[in-house]
């Protein structure tokens, strides 16, 4: 399954690169420092400009489990929500994980925005699990967008045919049981 819809909403899986999309927002698996250093965050800063880090820069630090917006540079994107993901072992990282997501959805949700897209936050390498972080993030859209008027689509943007299997099951599990 690549699609679930609730009402007049919808979760897409797609595998791709997250900082090419032509959606309204994308997310980040930041850190603390909202540094762009290397994966999503060093793809979002390379197609995106040093603008991005720039108003990163302004920011930091941000507390594990928070998020937080900027421009999105030169990308599609109108923007780039930065979501502080846990890093595995720190403990307390399924509950971290699900506020990081809740709190990048309230952020899109106050700026109106209909298309938002998440990577597979800290499974890099923060070294989460990529079946536990599939069910949070999961989890955390439907509950989202069954009660909220926006965004319109959250799009999960898998870096490989690995993840994209995983969070295909996880969306088939958790979706039949909505």
């Amino acid at each position: 399954m690549k699609e679930f819809r609730i009402r007049d909403k919808v979760i897409t899986l797609i595998k791709g690169n997250i900082a090419l999309l032509d959606v309204e927002a994308v997310v980040n698996a930041a850190n603390s420092s909202l540094i762009l250093g290397g994966g999503v965050a060093g793809a979002i800063r390379k197609f995106g400009g040093e603008k991005i880090q720039e108003e990163c820069n302004k920011l930091a630090p941000v507390e594990v489990g928070e998020a937080v917006i900027t421009s999105g540079g030169n990308l599609k994107a109108k923007y780039v929500i930065h979501a502080v993901g846990p890093r595995s072992g720190e403990g307390q990282e399924e509950e971290k994980l699900k506020g990081a997501a809740l709190n990048s959805l309230k952020i899109a949700f106050k700026k109106k925005v209909r298309s938002i897209a998440f990577p597979a936050i800290s499974t890099g390498i923060f070294g989460l699990d990529l079946e536990m972080c599939s069910r949070v993030l999961i989890s955390a859209a439907i509950e989202f967008l069954k009660i909220n008027d926006f965004p319109k689509e959250v799009i999960f943007c898998l870096y490989d045919g690995q993840a994209l299997n995983i969070f295909e099951r996880t969306l088939a599990e958790l979706s039949s049981a909505s």
